[in-house]
């Protein structure tokens, strides 16, 4: 792979190669299919793309982190573990956003395993610490090399384009429900955050999401909703953990792990950056996210992959509209997962304090145009229009499988209806 990954973009339009680069395949590129100069970040930096980032961090913290402090709480970890396990999750997290956004000049955005977090609420208090950690490392070690021989790649790249953007509509769906269903419990809230961004998306549209953000903050305080304490903020203390192996751990942690960061995080992740324009390398994103997994493993760390939900936040339209320049809330939402990282569990309080529907009207708004932009290519192809639809309802469904969330199987159902609806009529048609 180059060194310069901008001189992999091509026009809109232009077949793919063989073995797609990391590169974004927009609108913006050369028509000639030049390379561009390769500009700065703070010249390409923007509030919007800056915003977009802290908006995804918000919505990590304020959601998913309680699993991880359920999970915490099942395994019976004292607090300085339970704090180095955020602390490794947030590092982990921050370094691959920015470094892999850089590297790519793409929207890059890692999170930790949701489903792995959900996986430990059950499973942790029947292995000691030691032994999950070791199979937190069996996991990093797997993950890395799935990535690095191309395998998951190659696979992801058999689907079709409408069942991808399918999936994507699909993850994003309750999403931009939730703006309408928090006007139920917190009214003022949610209008507020929603009358914001339409006047801010008529009039200033770039900064539509930050009206929305402070409207919603403001009328959080007028109505007594935000509950923020905050004594002291001191820095995190890692705490290393030497690995422990057990087949008991492997089998009952491990391989369920890493199915379920695959199949329900990193297939989604990469859907995500492929349907908004970007052409993601598949083994240096995967393999890079399995290289933090295990590095930070002893320190607690389950699981680092690619994001789906915060990564359209980035990816998406409000970020930036050039999508040249949206690689910059990729590096925003990489720094504040170290901000809060390097201050343990003391910054998480700030997220918790948040009403709930704040955040998730916030999180809606910002994910309209992603949401719109999924829809309208799952529908652009007339043949593919079923399969599509069969994806969209299955992932938006919420069904959980075997372990394994909707996300993968509204890909496997929308392949299988795919297969069925045009690779079997010719041989119909011939037989008739």
């Amino acid at each position: 792979m180059s060194s310069d990954t901008t001189s992999n973009i091509q026009p809109t339009g232009t077949p793919p190669p063989p073995e797609p680069p990391a590169g974004p395949l927009t609108e913006g590129a050369p028509p000639d299919g030049s390379p561009e100069t390769r500009p700065g970040l703070f010249r390409d930096a923007s509030l919007s793309a800056v915003l977009a980032g802290f908006v995804a961090v918000v919505v990590s913290y304020s959601g998913p982190l309680v699993i991880v402090l359920a999970a915490a709480h099942a395994g019976h970890l004292d607090q300085g573990q339970t704090s180095s396990w955020v602390w490794a999750i947030s590092i982990g997290s921050g370094v691959t956003c920015v470094a892999l956004s850089l590297r790519t000049r793409m929207p890059v955005i890692t999170a930790f395993s949701t489903p792995g977090a959900a996986l430990l609420v059950t499973s942790l208090g029947a292995y000691s610490y030691a032994e999950a950690v070791g199979a937190f490392v069996v996991t990093g070690l797997v993950i890395t090399l799935v990535g690095l021989t191309g395998v998951f790649g190659r696979l992801m790249r058999q689907i079709p384009t409408a069942v991808v953007s399918a999936m994507l509509a699909g993850i994003l769906f309750s999403f931009g429900t939730g703006v309408f269903t928090s006007l139920k419990t917190a009214p003022w809230i949610a209008g507020a955050v929603l009358v914001a961004y339409l006047l801010g998306k008529r009039f200033i549209a770039r900064y539509a999401v930050l009206l929305a953000l402070a409207a919603g903050v403001l009328f959080s305080a007028l109505t007594s909703r935000l509950d923020i304490h905050i004594d002291h903020v001191e820095l995190a203390k890692p705490v290393f953990t030497t690995p422990s192996f057990s087949a008991g751990s492997l089998i009952g942690i491990a391989v369920p792990m890493i199915l379920a960061t695959l199949a329900s995080q990193n297939a989604p992740g990469m859907g995500v950056l492929s349907a908004s324009g970007y052409r993601p390398d598949d083994r240096l994103l995967i393999g890079s996210t399995g290289v933090a997994s295990t590095a930070l493993a002893p320190f607690g760390s389950h699981a680092i992959n690619l994001a789906a939900i915060t990564a359209a936040i980035c990816t998406g339209p409000e970020a930036h509209r050039d999508p040249r320049r949206r690689y910059v809330a990729g590096v925003s939402c990489g720094f504040f997962y170290l901000l809060i990282g390097a201050s343990g569990s003391t910054l998480v309080v700030l997220f918790a304090g948040l009403p709930k529907e704040l955040v998730a009207a916030v999180a809606g708004v910002a994910l309209f145009g992603a949401l719109a932009g999924g829809l309208t290519a799952a529908v652009k192809e007339e043949k593919d229009r079923e399969a599509a639809l069969i994806t969209f309802l299955a992932t938006a469904s919420g069904v959980t499988i075997a372990g394994i969330g909707s996300a993968f199987w509204g890909l496997v159902f929308g392949v299988v209806a795919h297969l069925v609806l045009t690779r079997l009529r010719p041989r119909q048609a011939s037989a008739a």
